[in-house]
């Protein structure tokens, strides 16, 4: 089996993420060893970013503008 398109089209069978045990996501990866949300199994630190939960200054009903 070759590394090209035959090979991909086994990718489909088995599942790439499960549930965190941490965050409750369904973003653990199991090759990998580590959650993509909360960063479980990689760090101790809860993985956050200062974009992402950024207060503006709106008062509408967008649910992007906390």
């Amino acid at each position: 089996m070759g590394k090209g398109t035959p090979s991909k089209g086994k990718k489909n069978k088995a599942a790439t993420h499960k549930t965190c045990r941490r965050c409750g996501n369904h973003s653990y990866h199991r090759r990998k060893r580590f959650c993509a949300s909360c960063g479980f199994g990689k760090t101790a630190k809860l993985r956050k970013f200062a974009w992402r939960n950024r207060t503006r200054a709106f008062y509408g009903k967008k649910s992007f503008y906390r």
